[in-house]
Parts: C-alpha cells; structure tokens; sequence
C-alpha cells in the first residue's frame, strides 16, 4: 500500500468532475492537504460532461493525470422517480465518453463513485460487495443505479483489455454541512432537518414524511467518504466494488424521531403512507474497504448530525 505520506497527489493534475458538489467540495480539500496542487474542476456550464465533445474538450484542455469522476443526475425518491429516462441516459453517457477518452489519453487513474442504489431490491444485510448481481434494483433507484453499475463493468473491461487503471467506490447515504436541502430533490437526512428546523422556526405543531417509516438505511458523514476515495486512488488500481459506509442501520421511524430531538421539533410527526419508502432495507458490510484501504468511519453518526442541524440553522438565520 502507498503511505498517505509520500503525498502521491503532489505534481499531478487532478480534474474532479462535481468538483464544486457537496462531495466534491470536501474531496477537493482534502486533495489539497494531501499535497496536491492542481485540481481543476470542469463546470457543468463550460462541459456538459453527457456529451462527447464536451468530455474530448475537458481531456484536451486540462490534461489530467488523475480524473474523480463525482458528478451525477440524482435526487431522492420522488426525483428519481420523475425523471428515470434522464437519470440512466446523464449517468451512462458521462462514464461512457469519460472512461473511453481516458484510455485514449492513457490516464493514470480514473476514481469512479458507484452507488448503493445498485444492489438489488432484496440484497442480504448486510450488503456484501459480492451480492451486487443478485437481482434487480428498487424500481425507483433502477435506472441510476444500472448505469453507475455499468460503469464498473466497463472500467472493469477496460482494465484486462487496455490495462487503464482505476478504482470503484460505493458510498453509501451521504449527510453533513452543504449537502442539498431543496425539498424536491433532496435526499432523506437534509429534508428531514430542513422540516424540523423550519418547523421550530415558525412553530409549526407537525412535519409530515414520506413513507410508513419502517424502512432502514445507513448514512455516511461526507468527510469520512472523501477519505475512503482518496484511500481508494492511492492504493488500488483495479475497479472491484468497495463500499464505503459505517455498517450501522436505523430505521427512518427513529431517524426522523432523533433529528427532530436534536433540532428541538417537539410537534407532531405524520406520516404519509401513500408515498415510497424505497428500498426496504440498507445496511454495508464494510469490511473490504477496511481490509483493501485500511479505512473506517470515523465521524459517529449523532455528532456529525449535530453538525449538520447546526449549519443548516446557520445557513437559514443567515
């Protein structure tokens, strides 16, 4: 394993796509720590990374000898289920022209971000990477959790037939300060702290939340997935599935009862069962990322919800 240390990122050219995202972002910093010094982030604006032109401009034009590939088309589940055609065609091309003109430019590592929404509906719990092809997704999740997926089989392809280097991690739910609090596209942690926080505000006696609550998930603090990715890039250099996650499962029942005492809502919380719950349940066996990356969750999940409450409260007193 490369040592952290030997700062492997110094003198390289790093382009992070999604690199001014909630991830990104946090990736970016640490890169920085790690001693790199050119990170170049091709914006949505300027590349619109679904098309190939766009993707042959950013390789021309940046020249990187490292490329994480972070940028996605997502939301939560009512996005998702808005918006599926859109969701598999913008995660499909951009892996698809991203990893091909890699090759074509002999990059020297391609980092690749999976998605947890790629195991199959019924997946064990905990999830174990070697379950991945078990079945077939939670319908909502399907068509951008198969695209993310066939970007693993292709870097995979491309591994054993052109020898391209990189790496595929599968972070699970993702929560902390800067994440997207936008009610339609939102994922389940920062809608439910914009509700209760919004809710302490104007005094309001009830939240209302999707779903019957019995449905469990695993979340992730974004400092700790941006170590495991880092970790990722310095020490592997072919693409088997890693998750990334804590291995600890609550149901969003006790989620929305421990956010809601956390940010001080002490009103009513109603629930809407005519809306999905998802996946019924998502819980990692994230031993592979320990033994391969020698990497574990650090941040406990109450304190980095803390944090989470506290920025978003600073953001919206602002």
């Amino acid at each position: 394993m490369t040592s952290t240390s030997a700062q492997p990122f110094r003198g390289k050219r790093i382009v992070v796509t999604g690199g001014v995202g909630f991830l990104g972002r946090v990736l970016v910093d640490k890169l920085k720590a790690r001693g790199a010094d050119e990170i170049l982030i091709p914006l949505q604006k300027d590349f619109d990374l679904t098309t190939e032109a766009a993707v042959v401009r950013m390789y021309d034009t940046m020249k990187p000898d490292v490329v994480f590939h972070l940028a996605a088309e997502v939301g939560g589940i009512g996005a998702n289920m808005k918006n599926p055609g859109r969701y598999f065609y913008a995660n499909m091309a951009m892996a698809l022209h991203l990893i091909e003109h890699a090759r074509q430019c002999n990059l020297g590592k391609f980092v690749q971000v999976g998605t947890i929404c790629a195991y199959p509906k019924f997946t064990p719990v905990p999830f174990q990477e070697s379950e991945l092809w078990s079945g077939y997704p939670e319908e909502t999740n399907a068509p951008y959790g198969i695209a993310k997926k066939a970007a693993m089989v292709m870097l995979d392809a491309y591994q054993r037939q052109y020898g391209l280097k990189s790496t595929y991690v599968l972070p699970v739910n993702l929560y902390g300060p800067g994440d997207n609090f936008n009610l339609d596209t939102s994922h389940v942690i920062p809608a439910l702290v914009r509700k209760c926080v919004e809710a302490v505000n104007t005094k309001a006696d009830h939240i209302e939340c999707w779903g019957t609550g019995s449905a469990s998930r695993e979340f992730l603090y974004v400092d700790d997935a941006a170590e495991g990715l880092i970790r990722a890039a310095e020490v592997l250099d072919t693409p088997e599935p890693i998750n990334l996650g804590t291995g600890m499962e609550i149901t969003i029942n006790n989620l929305v009862t421990l956010i809601a005492k956390l940010s001080g809502f002490t009103g009513e919380i109603r629930w809407n069962a005519s809306k999905p719950d998802g996946q019924p349940r998502r819980c990692l066996n994230v031993e592979r990322a320990a033994k391969l990356l020698g990497w574990r969750a650090q941040v406990g999940f109450e304190d980095g919800l803390k944090r989470t409450i506290e920025w978003y409260r600073g953001q919206h007193n602002a």
